[in-house]
């Protein structure tokens, strides 16, 4: 048996993605404080990658809801 990436999972995966870039995004975008230290977490590849992600899981949403995006 085949397991298939439904709607409502797509949504939540969607979901999680918009909210994980948005997060990073507000993170990446505070100042540096040179007190504490250097930044150990790349907030701005983070949310590229995310948002990256997103794109990928948009189109798969279009695709789902019959819109052709291929050959």
């Amino acid at each position: 048996m085949r397991s298939q990436m439904t709607l409502p999972i797509t949504l939540m995966i969607a979901a999680a993605l918009a909210a994980l870039a948005a997060f990073a995004g507000w993170r990446g975008a505070r100042p540096p404080n040179p007190f504490r230290g250097p930044r150990m977490i790349p907030w701005r590849a983070i949310m590229v990658t995310a948002a990256a992600f997103l794109l990928v899981m948009v189109v798969h949403l279009l695709n789902l809801m019959g819109v052709k995006t291929g050959r």
